[in-house]
Formats: structure tokens, sequence, C-alpha cells
């Protein structure tokens, strides 16, 4: 039976893995602690790691986890950027979890547009207090509305779909067109001149690295409503704090932040925040900011569960999987790391 340490563990993720475990014949240790430099050593004496999106797999924490005689990270999200894959190649096997929910971050990015243009969230703040006032509460019709996505993988296209129920004219951008005809792709520099709203459902690569920054804003409307449901570091959060005192951002809604690894999943209610761009940020009341909750559902926790354990039973039975980032060499599947 495999040993599989889980790293940055809640309490919601536990039953899907303790249920899956039993099923797929694997022994999950939870630590609530990141997997960083300082805690690799936790990982002696399993067979592999199951990190999360904040934890930190450098190439010294890979060398750790190799030296170990470790030779499977099995990601419970679909991106890796936190992952340096370069230096797992030939020593390790990556895999991951592509596709847990789209429905999921697609729905909540839709929840915060709405929360953030209709003021519901200031609402209920003020009928709580008795105060049934209307005064800055106006918001605007999203239907007729131009919205550029930019990302048309599952959870793009499932947002696109919850935008034409809206009534919204949906441009959208992607270097790898999908083939379906209903979706209007146009130059990036035409989605950002011509949309209302811009949301962003794309990985984290090099090319896409701060795609949201001060020239790609100029190009934007006066006033333009951006929502981030995908990584934080595609937008450039000094150059987002300076548009939106400019009045150029109209509303910012973020699940995602760039440096969210230092404070989201935690509690820090008692606690001065170091983050300057982040406070600032939160004080503003156009910028609503959930803490990387896009997708939390059952549905999603379940299929991360499932997928990972499912993940991590086909690299100890030799199988081929569809979700690896990149595979271990036949020669290092030593029988150490083949078992049942």
């Amino acid at each position: 039976m495999p040993k599989i340490a889980v790293f940055d563990t809640k309490p919601y993720d536990r039953p899907g893995f303790e249920r899956y475990g039993k099923e797929y014949g694997i022994e999950f240790k939870f630590f609530e602690t990141k997997l960083t430099e300082d805690t690799v050593a936790l990982a002696a004496g399993f067979d592999g790691v199951s990190p999360f999106v904040n934890d930190e797999v450098s190439a010294n924490v890979i060398q750790a986890l190799y030296g170990y005689g470790i030779r499977l990270i099995a990601m419970r999200c679909a991106g890796y950027n936190n992952v340096d894959v370069r230096a797992a190649e030939g020593k390790m096997a990556i895999l991951r979890v592509p596709a847990y929910s789209p429905y999921a971050v697609a729905e909540h990015a839709m929840a915060m547009l709405l929360t953030s243009i209709r003021r519901t969230h200031k609402a209920y703040i003020r009928t709580r207090d008795f105060n049934f006032t209307l005064n800055g509460m106006v918001g605007f019709d999203l239907h007729g509305k131009t919205i550029g996505v930019v990302g048309t993988g599952k959870i793009g296209r499932v947002f696109i779909d919850i935008c034409r129920g809206f009534g919204m004219r949906v441009l959208a951008y992607d270097p790898f067109p999908v083939a379906d005809g209903s979706i209007e792709y146009v130059p990036l520099e035409a989605l950002f001149a011509q949309s209302d709203i811009l949301s962003l459902h794309c990985p984290l690569t090099e090319q896409t690295y701060h795609i949201v920054n001060r020239e790609s804003i100029r190009k934007m409307k006066t006033g333009v409503v951006l929502i981030n449901t995908s990584r934080g570091a595609l937008v450039d959060a000094e150059d987002l704090v300076e548009a939106i005192k400019e009045k150029k951002i109209g509303a910012a809604c973020l699940d995602v932040y760039e440096e969210e690894s230092d404070f989201f999943f935690e509690d820090f209610s008692g606690h001065i925040v170091r983050d300057d761009v982040l406070a600032r940020l939160i004080s503003m009341p156009n910028v609503l900011i959930t803490s990387h909750q896009a997708f939390l559902t059952e549905e999603a926790l379940n299929n991360i569960a499932e997928t990972t354990a499912r993940n991590i039973r086909d690299f100890f039975e030799g199988l081929p999987s569809p979700n690896a980032v990149c595979s271990l060499p036949e020669r290092e599947k030593t029988p150490q790391h083949q078992r049942a």
C-alpha cells in the first residue's frame, strides 16, 4: 500500500481522500503545513507527496524528495506553476487534476460579478443594521454588455455559456482556439478595447504572466470590470491598484492574488497584514476578494480526491496516465515504487 504525504490540507480535504484511499488502496497522511524547503523532511519515509496550489515545489524540494526515494508528485489541482518541472524531469513523475469542476469556478466568477455590480454584499451589511436606504446601490444590467473571456478551456467555455444566458455579447481570446464556431475569437488587443467586463480563465505561463498590466490596462475601456479566478500572477497587482485609483478600472473581482501563498487559506483576522498592496485592494469599495474559493464545492472536492487517488494508483501499477505533466523514465521505476 503506497504511503502519500498530503501537504497544506484543510478539514474539508480529508473525507474524500479517506474514502478514495480505502477504495484505491492508498494510505494518506495529512499535514496542515505547506510543502517548502523547511518542511520537506516530513516527506521522508513516504512513497509520494501530494501538494496543493501554494506549496513550494522548488528544485531544492524536488532534490530532497528524490533523496528520500520519492518518485511521485501528485498535485491536487490543475495548475502546476509552483512546481519546477525542469528540475523534476527524469527524477519525478508529476500528475495533476486537470478539471475538478469547471462549473464551480465559472459559477463563482459570475457570482462575484453579480455581487460586485449589484452591491448585494453591501446590501446585506446594511439591512443587518436595519438600514434600508438605496444610496450608492445603483448597478448596471449585464444584458447587452460585452464580456471578454481570456482562455477557452473547459472553465472558460462554461463561463461563456453562463454569460450568454444573461444576454451578453461574448468575445474570446485564446492562442489555441477550440473548434467551436459559436465562439467569436478576436485578437487580444481588440478584446481589451471592446470589453465592458474582462474575465481571465487562462493558465499562468511565461506568455500570460502579468497579462493585465499598466500597458494592457491603457487599452481597455474606462470603467471596465476585471474578474480573475485563475492565477494571481496574471495581474500585476500594483498596476491594478493604480488603475483603480485613476478610475480606469471600475471594479475588480479577485479570487486569486499574486502573493496569496502567504495569506490565503489562513486566518489573519487578529493580525496586521504586512502586504500593503493586498491591504489597499481590500480597503477599496469596488474591489471584491475571495480567498481562492472558486473551486470549493462538494462536487469539486470529490473529483479532486478521486482523480488524485486514481493518478496515484495508476503510477504505482505502472499504468500510463492522461494527467501526467511529466512521466518517470522506465529505468527509474524500481520495484520499491511499483507497489500495489
